[in-house]
Order: structure tokens, then sequence, then C-alpha cells
């Protein structure tokens, strides 16, 4: 039977694969709304690039459900913290994922140029503001959150939102979106014909190469950041109590896991490997290119648990009451049952995404959607 502190490891791993699952999926459907108003220059374009992404982007939104489903699950202490922390950034991230919807299925009730217009930048907003603020939340985790708990055990957050939006943290924010806009450029050019096709390809070069002068920048950043290190206290088979325990802030201390640990220099290697390699193969062999742009978020996301670890959401106001993967966790029968529920379902949806790719394989062209012989919004 698994171990306590085995199980923490495996559900750290688990809560990592959804985010993971979420940003290769509903990534491409992001970037691919980022890019409409640039990459489609006509109404037939604009419904190429959405019936690229129509049938699938409320199967890959669900990635993300999932995720917060199992974070409540999983670490009730770091959703309790985390909706503290970024409630209004959260209601923001909502409210215009919210618009994604009606401009799918509004757009073409009405053949009013001003109307499509209206829900083509909708949803360029519904993809392009969601992006940024997870990007803002990755660049708040690695400086630290200001968190503040009471007598109750109940955690608030000591800052306000335009705190979040500090210059490292939209740093942040502006290489999701180029990494985000690289992966849809990529799926766009997969899915679609010239002259879309074409201005898809020269998106991927020029998202590409931001997002590794970007991601690398960061990486220098990430250098003089006070990150944080636990001095003692810690029981990785211990309950949850995130107040036992002594922490301490280091320059440059988010660098020391790749230090200990040089297997992990794989995830930012495979990162912009990822990059390189999409950029290479997107105009001759475009379902590689797509398979190596999906490493990009692969190796981000990576990159920045790697660093954090075994952190989830470092306090910089009490560094000793940061949440780790070893102090914030569900009891050991609530992650168990999970665990063997995970061990079945997990493979079953995943079977069922592959397969629902697969038959929805295929580029679409002008003469499809002219015809009505591709799905078109």
């Amino acid at each position: 039977m698994l171990d306590y502190e085995t199980l923490k490891l495996i559900w750290w791993l688990l809560v990592g694969a959804l985010f993971i699952g979420y940003a290769i999926t509903d990534g491409f459907d992001l970037g691919a709304g980022i890019l409409l108003p640039f990459i489609a220059k006509n109404d037939i374009e604009r419904r190429m690039v959405l019936s690229s992404i129509s049938p699938t982007w409320e199967g890959n939104q669900v990635w993300l459900i999932t995720a917060g489903g199992a974070l409540f699950a999983a670490w009730p202490l770091v959703y309790a913290a985390s909706f503290s922390a970024f409630y209004l950034a959260m209601i923001l991230v909502l409210f215009t994922l919210l618009f994604r919807p009606p401009a799918f299925d509004f757009r073409n009730k009405l053949a009013d140029q001003r109307w499509r217009f209206f829900w083509d930048w909708a949803m360029f907003v519904a993809c392009l503001v969601p992006t940024l603020i997870f990007g803002v939340a990755i660049g708040n985790l690695l400086q630290g959150v200001p968190l503040e708990v009471d007598d109750t055990m109940h955690f608030h957050f000591a800052g306000s939102f335009f705190l979040l939006l500090n210059p490292f943290a939209l740093y942040c924010g502006f290489a999701a979106i180029a990494m985000i806009a690289l992966h849809g450029a990529v799926w766009v050019a997969l899915k679609t014909t010239a002259p879309v096709e074409k201005r898809a390809i020269k998106a991927t070069r020029v998202f590409g190469l931001l997002f590794i002068a970007l991601f690398i920048g960061g990486g220098f950043l990430v250098q003089h950041l006070q990150g944080f290190v636990v001095i003692d206290g810690l029981d990785p088979q211990g309950v949850a109590n995130p107040l036992l325990k002594t922490v301490s802030q280091k320059q440059g201390a988010w660098l020391e896991n790749f230090q200990t640990t040089p297997g992990f220099w794989a995830a930012p290697v495979a990162a912009i490997s990822g990059s390189l390699l999409a950029m290479l193969w997107v105009r001759s062999h475009q379902v590689l290119a797509f398979v190596a742009s999906a490493l990009v978020p692969l190796g981000a996301i990576l990159t920045f648990g790697f660093a954090l670890f075994p952190f989830i959401i470092p306090s910089s106001a009490n560094p000793n009451i940061s949440l780790t993967i070893w102090d914030a966790t569900s009891s050991y029968r609530t992650l168990l049952i999970m665990f063997f529920a995970t061990v079945i379902l997990l493979p079953l949806v995943t079977l069922y995404t592959a397969w629902v790719y697969r038959v929805l394989r295929g580029k679409i062209t002008p003469r499809a959607i002219e015809e009505g012989t591709s799905v078109s919004y």
C-alpha cells in the first residue's frame, strides 16, 4: 500500500498533469483566438480559424474544471488561500471566458459585418485576458504572495489586485501570451490552407522567437528573486499543518532544485527545443510541429513546478506559513480514494480525447466553409 508521503508526491504530479493537459489542449484554442484578428483578413478566413477550434474547445476547457476540482480535493488549504489571494483575478478570468460561448454561437446569427466584428474581438479578449492572468499568477507565485493566517487557520490576502500586476508578473504574463500564441499558430497552420496557413506559419516564427527570448530572460531574472527555502520542521508524513515549519528567503533559491537534481534541466530544454522544432517543422511536417509546440507548455510548466518544489503558495508576508505539498494536503484516505478513481478514469478520458481528435483530423478549406460542408461559425 502507498504511504502518505508517496501519495502526496503522486498528487503533486497529477495536479500538475491536469494543468499541463489544459495548457496543451485549450492552449491552442486560446492561441487561435488571440491570433484571430491578425491572421484572418476576411469573414471566410475568420470562419476557418474558428472552425479549427469550435468542435473541441468545450472539451478542452474541462481540463481546467477538473484541475480546479482536484485542487479542492487534494489541497484544500491551497484552494482556500488561492481564492483569497487571486479572487478578483479569477473572477476576471471567468468573466472573460464567458465571452467564448456567445462568440462562437452568436457570431453568425446576423450577417451584419459590425456584429461579426464585435464577436471576433470578443473572442480575442476572451482568449488574451485569461492567458495574461495565468502568466501573472505564475509570476506572483515566484515572488511570493502576501498571505496571512488567523487563529482559526483562515488564510487571507494582505495585498491588492493591482499589487499583483507588478513588472515581473506582467513579464511572465507576456511570456505566457507568446507561448500560447505559438501553440495556437501551429494548430491553425495544421488545420487550415493558404492564405491563413501561410500567415500562421509566419506567426509561429514570430512568437517562437519571442517566447525563447522571454523564457531565457525570465530565467536570468529568477536568479535575482528572493526564493524560499525550508529550514526545519517539515514532515513529509505529517498531517496538514503549515504552521510547524521554519522558512527563510534566499536570493536565487528557486534554482537550487536544478542544482541538486540535474535531471530537472530537461524541462526548460524541452520548452526551448519544442519552440525551435515547431518553427523548423511548421511548413513541412505540421503534425510533428504541433507535437513540438505541445512540448513548450509542458516544459514551461514543469520548469515552474520543479523550481517551486515543494512549495505551492509561498507567502512573502509570513514565509513560515507558506503552503507546501507536505503540509497542505488532504487526509491519507482522501488521497488514496481519489488515486484509485484517477487510475481508472484518466486513461478512459485520454483514449476518448485521442479518438475525438482522430475523427476530426484534416484541413479546413475556404470552399468547405462556403459550401457549409465543414463545421463553421
